[in-house]
């Protein structure tokens, strides 16, 4: 009998990227195994974002990145969530000049499987956010912090994605909009089963609710191993947590 060999949704292998004359990536490897959460966490200007666009088709790059096993150099934005990779940018990236429906709307533009259960999904993204049912004719630009983040989550659940790239969710939010927000990330892992590579300024909860972690220095991979052992590690708690001394070497 032979045996299914599960293939990662995101295999990422020698990335670079310049910017110019800057090195913002130094040949990174990366993986995503399906129906897991992945944390990729760093100081400003690491190169984590750097990495998402990459993934997700807005920067030229040097490496391999491969989807479901398949190459994707080369393939245009559009392409990529057409198959599922759906990226959910820093700033939220919504329209502040449409309604809160309108910009529901664009999260299956291009994605035709999204398109055919709209209706669906939109549904249970209201169910997942029930603040937004109420505002759904409303512009998005007059939404507060945290609901437009609930907008931008919600559009990228709409769009039914296989891999979702989320930047900085938390960023700029109220303590009880964070808990929200990572409560309901977990809730699309565990029962949507949808695998996350998550870029996050909040160490320690991206670390609690991931099953493994890359730490990102300088455009180069540190450290990476299971969240949870990093989460103890003595250089992540001192350097990232703001918590301990640095007493033993980092494991990898």
């Amino acid at each position: 009998m032979k045996v299914k060999v599960k293939v990662n949704k995101l295999t990422i292998k020698d990335l670079s990227v310049n910017y110019g004359n800057v090195d913002a990536l130094k040949s990174i490897d990366l993986q995503l195994p399906p129906s897991q959460i992945v944390a990729l966490i760093g100081a400003n200007g690491a190169g984590k974002t750097t990495t998402l666009k990459a993934v997700s088709g807005f920067l030229d790059f040097k490496g391999t990145i491969h989807h479901n096993g398949k190459n994707i150099r080369g393939k245009a934005p559009h392409e990529l969530v057409a198959n599922g990779l759906i990226h959910c940018p820093e700033g939220r990236g919504i329209f502040p000049n449409l309604t809160v429906y309108e910009n529901l709307q664009l999260g299956v533009s291009g994605r035709q499987e999204a398109l055919q259960c709209f209706k669906e999904n939109l549904d249970h993204a209201l169910e997942l956010f029930p603040r937004l049912k109420q505002r759904l004719q409303q512009m998005a630009g007059t939404l507060s912090g945290g609901e437009q983040q609930m907008l931008a989550l919600s559009r990228s659940l709409i769009a039914m994605p296989d891999v979702l790239l989320l930047d900085e969710p938390s960023l700029g939010l109220a303590p009880q909009i964070v808990k929200l927000i990572f409560e309901i990330i977990v809730k699309i892992n565990k029962e949507s089963k949808v695998s996350v590579l998550l870029v996050e300024q909040n160490a320690k909860q991206a670390l609690k609710i991931s099953d493994y972690a890359y730490v990102l220095e300088a455009g180069v991979v540190s450290l990476h191993g299971k969240a949870a052992h990093l989460l103890e590690d003595d250089r992540v708690r001192k350097i990232y947590l703001g918590e301990g001394e640095v007493t033993r070497t980092s494991r990898n």
